[in-house]
């Protein structure tokens, strides 16, 4: 009876645990500027299980309230658990922003943005670059995790700026002592950009640095295969996925069967199949914007990710990323062989744009100390005016 007992209550088990947080299969869906807005969320979550993260939100927009942010914080009724990454590099901004989420009810999880490597966010100490102040990390992500009060909230970064200046086991044992539910690492630096491979034995090594709380991986990961393989040669205790599900959003069925052992819908993936998929997205992204012609417009650059190997015509594809109504993305759809089979290679392998190795952009001076100088505190608030969503 205890065996049987045993082996009820491992079943039970939730695949991972984020603070309070229960997730029947250990993945999250990475934030994804103009990527990840609601419409998609809602799209990869009808096809899977999991943590769908909104786009990275920009503190002092969403403290002044600009609308572009207050619509992008803004749920749909179906979205459970919710989830907001929050972009900062002034404790005080980031802290009330985060008041501002809990005291409104507007997420169960938030997650702050220490990994982004563009230069406009970068240049002012943010994203990836934010980590090298040691003193700086430490108060924003320990005022943060106070004012998250009953929310979990936990960090994403990289690896460091670039080879010679890492920064993410001392980040680690920071965000650990600080409170948070849990970390993720890109295993790339900011200077690679998404070029190269993610060097997943750093993901193993904050794995063993970091031992009270959950350590998840992000970077290559194509398929369920890479990310079981991923868990397996790490230790890591999820995935975070970002680029592989660029027109692929039923991936999330294939992880959650693979890892969470829960049946997903079927996927052929003949042209049928995903032209479904698509138009699927254009309507949800139409809900959204509560404006066809934009929900079009932004559908637009989804089509090379979806149609990636099949035999879709340079005509079509170049129709479909000037189609300015459902219908005329219907009827264009209705040209296409939906009997076409899964094209195999041709579909798999990297999506999105990897980039090219190149040096970050930091403040000046940024590099000298691991303490924050005066002049660049006095600059912090001047880092907190981008809009958000990237």
């Amino acid at each position: 009876m205890l065996a049987e007992q045993n082996t009820a209550d491992s079943a039970a088990a939730p695949a991972l645990r984020i603070g309070p947080i229960e997730l029947d299969a250990p993945v999250v869906l990475a934030p994804m500027a103009g990527i990840t807005n609601t419409a998609f969320r809602r799209l990869c979550r009808e096809y899977g299980a999991g943590l769908y993260v909104s786009e990275m939100i920009t503190s002092r927009a969403l403290v002044e309230r600009n609308a572009v942010t207050m619509r992008l914080i803004t749920h749909h009724e179906s979205e459970t658990p919710r989830s907001i990454q929050l972009y900062g590099v002034d404790p005080k901004t980031v802290a009330e922003a985060v008041r501002i989420i809990v005291a409104e009810d507007r997420a169960d999880h938030i997650d702050l943005n220490f990994g982004c490597p563009v230069p406009k966010v970068t240049r002012k100490g943010g994203g990836s670059a934010l980590p090298w102040k040691h003193s700086l990390f430490n108060e924003i992500v320990t005022q943060a995790v106070r004012a998250a009060e009953h929310l979990p909230l936990t960090v994403k970064m990289r690896k460091g700026i670039d080879d010679d200046h890492l920064t993410y086991l001392d980040a680690g044992r920071m965000a650990e002592d600080a409170g948070v539910a849990a970390m993720a690492l890109h295993g790339r630096t900011a200077s690679q950009m998404y070029s190269g491979h993610a060097d997943w034995s750093a993901i193993a090594k904050l794995k063993e640095t970091v031992t009270s709380v959950p350590v998840l991986g992000n970077g290559d990961i194509w398929s369920a295969e890479d990310a079981r393989r991923m868990m397996a040669e790490t230790g890591c205790d999820g995935v975070v996925v970002g680029r592989g599900c660029l027109g692929r959003p039923w991936l999330f069925g294939e992880l959650a069967e693979e890892l969470g052992h829960i049946p997903s819908p079927k996927v052929d993936a003949t042209l049928g199949f995903v032209a479904s998929a698509f138009k699927r997205h254009a309507e949800l992204l139409v809900e959204f914007f509560e404006d066809e012609g934009r929900g079009c417009r932004d559908i637009r650059k989804h089509v090379a990710w979806y149609f990636k190997g099949y035999p879709v015509g340079g005509d079509t594809r170049a129709a479909l990323a000037t189609a300015s109504s459902l219908q005329e993305i219907d009827d264009l759809l209705g040209t296409l062989d939906l009997e076409a089979p899964y094209p195999g290679a041709g579909a798999e392998g990297q999506r999105g744009r990897a980039g090219t190795p190149k040096r970050t952009v930091l403040p000046d001076g940024w590099l000298e100390s691991h303490d924050i100088a005066a002049d660049h505190r006095s600059n912090l608030t001047e880092g907190e005016a981008d809009t958000s969503g990237g």
